[in-house]
């Protein structure tokens, strides 16, 4: 009976040394096919797949870099070089989340109506990303990186625009107007959908069938972002025809519903705006921790109390006072000749307005025809007096402080 058991035991040894080194194998051998298909790509690396006559899965991998302000607006495009769109994209963290997606993909029966192939893939610049392409076809690889974006610069600045304007275009009526007109063109579709859906019976068959309209409306309008240029360049007339109609439309219902004049409602907007902006923000880098701060920053500076702003305000002039410009000579007899010219014209303006009772006016002047005169363009000084003027300008300044002084003693 012992010796069943010893040789049981033996048995079962062997069978989990066997075990232990086929898995061990099976690993070594799935890491030296994961190697194979994996491609570390450094910045300007550009590959170049020959066609094959079986689909095959190549990922291809970037390592990132450290985190720093310098790199705020740094883009990393893998530009996919394909002629067809025969091929399959599948996204991840690292070579294993792609195999994983790979395999999910390949033992599920499932149709994917919003998978988005493009030939232009932004990777995460400071963290570790990869891409598969799964493809029979030949194509190329290229990593470009990009150290200033200047389209996220622009969302970053749009977004800070957008956020300390949001209270004046609440209460703007052109920017309603607009942005009416623009969601009536762009959502056009889902708005029928919304029509039809108001015209069917309110049951669970057709709440189902409303929603599966919307997701078909959705999917539409991928199809058309995505050939969107080609829509435009061949069917040019037909995109401009669609544009008008659906903006005149969409101007119709604004002007009939009018601009929001209630005062909560205008919060609505500005807090949707400015939550807009501050999304805006965020997502205007990879680089999150630098735009959350930017975003406190913001949040801080624009609650900030204005009387401490008045005080600071307050004591930064004290602390540096502006320096005071005086006028030249010249400039002095400039400005005194412009200002004198404009408060003559105000006051022709003001005898010449309903606000004036002439004949009150002209019952004061001791002289009723020579303001009739001024009022008519001509000089408010006689020609004694202009020439009296012009004598007195010619005299240096310095002559009216010796006549002062003089004066005084």
């Amino acid at each position: 009976m012992a010796d069943v058991w010893k040789s049981l035991v033996l048995d079962l040894l062997i069978l989990c040394i066997f075990i232990l080194i086929t898995a061990t194998n099976s690993q070594i051998t799935d890491d030296i096919t994961l190697n194979e298909r994996v491609h570390h790509l450094q910045p300007g690396t550009k590959l170049r797949l020959a066609r094959t006559g079986d689909r095959e899965l190549k990922i291809f991998c970037y390592t990132g870099r450290p985190k720093h302000l310098v790199n705020l607006w740094q883009t990393v495009l893998l530009q996919l070089d394909i002629s067809s769109d025969k091929y399959e994209q599948y996204d991840g963290g690292n070579p294993k989340e792609v195999i994983t997606e790979y395999e999910q993909h390949r033992s599920s029966w499932s149709i994917n109506l919003f998978s988005w192939k493009q030939k232009e893939i932004k990777l995460n610049p400071f963290n570790e990303s990869c891409v598969g392409i799964d493809s029979s076809e030949g194509y190329g690889i290229h990593l470009n990186i990009i150290r200033i974006d200047y389209w996220k610069v622009l969302l970053l600045g749009s977004g800070i625009l957008l956020f300390f304007s949001a209270r004046k275009l609440s209460n703007n009526s052109l920017f309603y107007y607009i942005c009416g007109i623009s969601v009536g063109v762009l959502a056009s579709i889902l708005i029928v959908v919304y029509m039809i859906s108001k015209l069917l019976p309110k049951r669970p068959v057709m709440y189902g069938f409303v929603i599966g309209g919307w997701t078909v409306g959705v999917y539409f309008i991928q199809l058309l972002w995505e050939n969107l240029r080609v829509i435009v360049v061949q069917y040019q007339s037909h995109a401009i025809s669609y544009v008008i109609f659906t903006g005149l439309v969409s101007f119709v219902v604004c002007y009939r519903l009018g601009p929001v004049t209630d005062q909560r409602s205008k919060n609505l907007i500005k807090w949707a705006l400015q939550g807009f902006a501050l999304g805006m923000i965020f997502f205007s880098s990879h680089f999150q921790e630098a735009t959350v701060a930017i975003i406190v920053i913001i949040l801080i500076t624009y609650n900030f109390p204005a009387v401490w702003t008045s005080k600071l305000q307050a004591y930064w002039k004290r602390k540096f006072p502006p320096k005071t410009k005086l006028l030249t000579e010249d400039e002095y007899y400039e400005q005194g000749v412009r200002e004198t010219a404009k408060a003559l014209e105000e006051l022709r303006g003001y005898c010449s307005s309903p606000d004036c009772n002439a004949w009150k006016t002209v019952l004061k002047l001791k002289q009723p025809v020579r303001f009739a005169s001024f009022m008519d363009g001509t000089s408010h000084l006689s020609d004694e007096e202009l020439l009296e003027y012009e004598s007195e300008a010619r005299r240096p300044l310095t002559e009216f402080y010796t006549d002062d002084s003089d004066s005084d003693y």
